[in-house]
């Protein structure tokens, strides 16, 4: 007969160990999961939900100050500006105006104070909105195009020292392309004639698309220069000054490796 087998007790423990090891690492598993899914959630539903709401907010605030009447300020003219040639009808009447007019009106919660033609906005306020009928967009400008107070926001940010809409040189624009509002999710989708409008408190820019950058190096600071033209990729770009836009995005999709670029040119100027 076959005698049956002994187990000792510190068989039996290192067992029970082993078991309680594996059911520990899988209840890791299981947490570390579902941690990694709700950052992906906050990542890709909450936080275009709440820069989407924001940016919405910010637009109609917008829209309500500037349908407020103006107060009557003399303002010395911009020494800077100058009209824009060939832009169609009105395009000599319509000051590029980044903001409004000084003033010592109350205004709501939430407006920017009025400045005077020639001023430039200051800080991260929103001063226009960016409008591409393609795209079914329409999203606020702000100065700068820090993360956390402007691109962030839901918003388009004005690259620093670039023109402002209807100037001469190059209106520059950035935009989250993932996440936040993601604005220029589908900027690949722009094409040739197109437009895009920036509205100010005087007047409303229409650019019309011309040309496409497919991929460029993220430090590629030729295409936001007056006369944009690709330090990387030398044939893509212009030659002569103009009235330029710039929409600047993150491409591929999920990264922040390369750069995609759209421009256009003034097309016309419709004083508000």
């Amino acid at each position: 007969m076959r005698t049956p087998g002994v187990v000792h007790h510190g068989t039996l423990r290192r067992r029970a160990a082993y078991r309680r090891a594996l059911r520990t690492a899988g209840e890791l598993l299981v947490t570390v999961g579902a941690v990694l899914l709700l950052l992906v959630v906050h990542q890709l539903w909450w936080t275009n939900r709440q820069a989407r709401e924001g940016a919405e907010r910010r637009v109609e605030a917008l829209e309500r100050e500037w349908r407020r009447p103006a107060p009557d300020v003399t303002a010395a003219p911009d020494p800077g500006e100058d009209r824009p040639q060939g832009a169609g009808a009105g395009a000599g009447t319509a000051r590029a105006d980044p903001g409004g007019r000084t003033g010592t009106a109350r205004r709501s919660p939430g407006e920017q104070p009025r400045r005077s033609p020639g001023e430039r906005p200051r800080g991260s306020d929103a001063y226009a909105v960016l409008t591409v009928p393609r795209l079914s967009l329409r999203v606020p400008v702000a100065e700068g195009i820090g993360k956390r107070d402007v691109l962030d926001r839901g918003y388009a940010g004005h690259y620093p020292r670039t023109a402002q809409p209807g100037r001469p040189g190059n209106f520059a624009l950035a935009g989250h392309r993932n996440t936040h509002g993601e604005p220029f999710r589908h900027l690949d989708r722009l094409k040739r004639g197109d437009t895009v409008e920036v509205e100010t408190r005087t007047a409303a820019y229409v650019y019309a698309v011309d040309r496409t950058l497919p991929q460029t190096a993220a430090r590629d600071v030729g295409v936001v220069r007056p006369v944009p033209r690709s330090a990387v990729h030398p044939s893509y770009g212009y030659s002569e000054p103009g009235y330029y836009l710039t929409l600047t995005t993150c491409t591929p999709e999920y990264t922040s490796k390369y750069r995609l670029v759209v421009w256009g040119r003034l097309r016309s100027v419709r004083p508000r």
